[in-house]
């Protein structure tokens, strides 16, 4: 009895781990508009190489929103099925900083997708390049084109996973949803994730610490705090710290709502303990910096956001320390943002990813309306959704 036949639109990140997933029990074709794939995956390997997240559980489902909607496949598919995973490909791993967990050294990006395309090649994975995926026919089938023709794909189930809306160069274009839409699906409006913030910055910022980081720093919005590092930009910051409030920062915006940034420059040292240092000594910026070990772009950035006449008071200069508010003007585009929120709303999905209208289709990856930070948890929610396809 021959197989049943699985057609992948999209060869990133999601699309080949749903291929692992479903290679052996079905005949799996993947179509890629691109020339090669998971090239976002290469991309985003080359600023800092993390695959998943150690956190389980708790720790591990609190990073999702909307938490409910990935609750059931990341308990039973969590990071630790995914280091399984790896070393089933000959990728070993190790938990380095923040819980992140790496490839061990010398093993690059383009060496990972290189195991998992060879994998999916042995198992018969067929590969289709510069095929991109036009619409939908009358009859609800899947088109493609490709250099030479425009076909109409025949599948026993189709999954989608032609990402979200950032970095268009590695084919995340979000072009997908008129094609969806058209069919009755439900779209919510792309916007940034995990990218930086825009300020708007003195003359003085930009011209003399445009470049420069802010180490050991923690910042918060609300009630949500991320310690880390930022970097000063010409438009506003960047950084490990700053990626994480992304979505905090979104929903001000979204009510209308002006988002201020809050810098603990210090966040080792309580106000008491930074108060004794300089509570005898002359009330000079200079003297007061050297005390507190802060740098001068530190010190140019409290100047920039605090009241001048009263800088150089003790109670009032730790109390810029500690927490220099920063109003933050937006988000950076979508281009240039590490991923995207919106999409495929989830109220037009099942349990298993399939679309309720249409459930011989299944959607994954960032074409739905999920997020998660950086640091591992998105392509543990790529992989997590892949493991949860066509059997449930």
């Amino acid at each position: 009895m021959s197989k049943q036949k699985v057609i992948i639109i999209g060869g990133g990140s999601a699309g080949l781990m749903a291929a692992d997933r479903l290679c052996d029990d079905y005949e799996v074709a993947i179509y890629e508009k691109g020339k090669t794939v998971g090239r976002k995956f290469l991309v985003a390997g080359n600023g800092g190489f993390n695959l998943t997240n150690q956190a389980t559980d708790e720790n591990l489902i609190n990073q999702y929103t909307p938490k409910k909607f990935l609750v059931n496949t990341l308990l039973e598919n969590d990071s630790a099925k995914m280091r399984t995973w790896l070393e089933g490909l000959e990728i070993p791993t190790f938990v380095g900083t923040s819980g992140r967990v790496f490839p061990e050294k010398g093993i690059k990006p383009i060496h990972v997708l290189k195991k998992i395309k060879d994998r999916l090649l042995e198992k018969g994975v067929q590969f289709y390049f510069h095929s991109e995926f036009v619409a939908f026919d009358e009859k609800c089938k899947v088109i493609v084109r490709n250099e030479k023709e425009t076909m109409t794909l025949e599948a026993d189930y189709f999954v989608f996973a032609l990402g979200g809306a950032s970095w268009s160069v590695t084919g995340s274009d979000g072009k997908w949803t008129a094609a969806f839409e058209k069919m009755g699906i439900k779209i919510q409006p792309f916007q940034s994730s995990n990218c930086g913030l825009n300020i708007n910055w003195k003359k003085e910022i930009t011209d003399f610490h445009s470049g420069k980081p802010l180490k050991n720093i923690k910042v918060a919005i609300d009630d949500f705090e991320v310690k880390g590092e930022a970097l000063i930009t010409d438009y506003g910051l960047e950084g490990n710290a700053i990626y994480p409030i992304a979505p905090k920062v979104r929903n001000h915006l979204n009510k209308n709502k002006k988002p201020v940034l809050n810098i603990d420059l210090k966040p080792l040292n309580t106000k008491e303990q930074l108060l004794e240092k300089i509570k005898n000594k002359t009330p000079k910026t200079k003297i007061f910096a050297k005390a507190l070990n802060l740098n001068s772009t530190e010190i140019a950035l409290m100047k920039s956001f605090s009241d001048k006449d009263n800088f150089l008071e003790p109670p009032v200069f730790i109390d810029v320390v500690k927490h220099l508010r920063i109003p933050i003007q937006s988000l950076r585009p979508i281009e240039e943002a590490i991923s995207t929120v919106g999409g495929i709303d989830l109220t037009e999905v099942n349990s298993n990813f399939s679309l309720k209208k249409y459930p011989k289709i299944f959607v994954v990856g960032e074409m739905l309306d999920w997020d998660a930070p950086t640091g591992g948890f998105l392509l543990q929610g790529c992989f997590s959704m892949a493991q949860l396809l066509i059997e449930n």
